[in-house]
């Protein structure tokens, strides 16, 4: 059994992050022969044998580092990307609890 985190569990992951945030799913998109930005994306980066999140700026393709650490290992990313949907699910499970009143009672 291997406790390595593939690529497709990262992307997982990421798509869930776009779903949960409500961001466009996919980088870009064709509209008649050109591919337009999604601007607030979260996409995956490969770069020196590393990953990182990276999130869609503007239009013109620009983007961010989520977490400003540059590319580190799946695991680590993984990691990250875990804690952070963690926190939005805390974020959410309270909003609820607040509208069921629950935290007056």
């Amino acid at each position: 059994m291997s406790n390595s985190i593939s690529l497709a569990f990262l992307k997982a992951q990421i798509q869930r992050l776009n779903i949960v945030t409500g961001s466009p799913v996919e980088p870009y998109v064709r509209v008649g022969d050109k591919f337009v930005c999604q601007i607030g994306n979260y996409h995956l980066s490969g770069a020196y044998g590393g990953y990182a999140l990276h999130r869609m700026g503007n239009d013109g393709g620009g983007i961010s580092d989520v977490f400003r650490s540059g590319h580190v290992s799946k695991r680590e990313l993984s990691t990250r990307i875990s804690s952070m949907l963690a926190g939005i699910d805390a974020v959410y499970v309270e909003d609820i609890l607040h509208e069921m009143d629950v935290f007056t009672r």
